[in-house]
């Protein structure tokens, strides 16, 4: 059967004590307003104060689907991070037998003066400079003054790279006077924290 819309026009003459009576389509829309009034009040009073604890757990879902894959990757690939982990080690070890010692500072002087003359060059100043403390090593600049020409300059900083132990150059400066050419620079060297070099020779010792 249709629905029978004329039939709405007879709702504010009901009685609500004959339900059982009433047309139809009057208890269809009085069924559906119910379910909608119903429905509004549970939500208000049931599930609207349950919607933020819902997006918390969502996002604790997030954060614990998140921590579990990374731990995942790392426990499939945990072997691979160990065999890295050695070479780490290994290359720190390396590394830390190439900064010189205390004893061994005092032998950079000559060993700069050394392959500074071999190139050619005069030296005007040599001298140690104040040290610098970092968080895993001490920073041990040297003032460098020299004379000479551009060749002679290439060739030293070429043969300063080449020294058994770690020596950078910085802040280069070169004029000229009457002539001649001087290079000023700041040459620098790192000593290895005592904790940081007793590691390493342990390590070292191990193999």
């Amino acid at each position: 059967m249709a629905f029978d819309f004329s039939k709405l026009k007879e709702i504010n003459e009901l009685d609500f004590e004959q339900v059982a009576i009433w047309p139809k389509e009057i208890k269809t829309v009085v069924a559906i307003f119910c379910v909608i009034v119903v429905g509004a009040i549970c939500y208000y009073a049931i599930i609207s104060s349950k919607l933020p604890m819902l997006d918390a757990a969502k996002m604790k879902e997030e954060e614990l689907r998140g921590t579990f894959e990374s731990k995942y990757r790392i426990a499939v690939n945990l072997s691979a991070y160990e065999e890295q982990l050695v070479r780490i080690q290994e290359d720190f070890s390396s590394m830390l037998k190439t900064l010189p010692t205390s004893n061994e500072t005092p032998g950079l002087l000559d060993d700069i003066t050394y392959v500074g003359t071999d190139a050619g060059l005069s030296f005007k100043v040599l001298n140690w400079q104040k040290e610098n403390p970092k968080e895993f090593y001490t920073e041990l600049p040297i003032q460098l003054e020299v004379a000479g020409t551009y060749h002679e300059f290439g060739m030293f900083t070429s043969n300063v790279a080449n020294l058994p132990r770690i020596v950078t150059l910085h802040d280069f400066d070169i004029t000229s006077k009457n002539g001649q050419l001087s290079l000023k620079m700041q040459a620098r060297t790192y000593r290895a924290q005592a904790s940081q070099a007793d590691s390493g020779k342990k390590k070292g010792g191990d193999k």
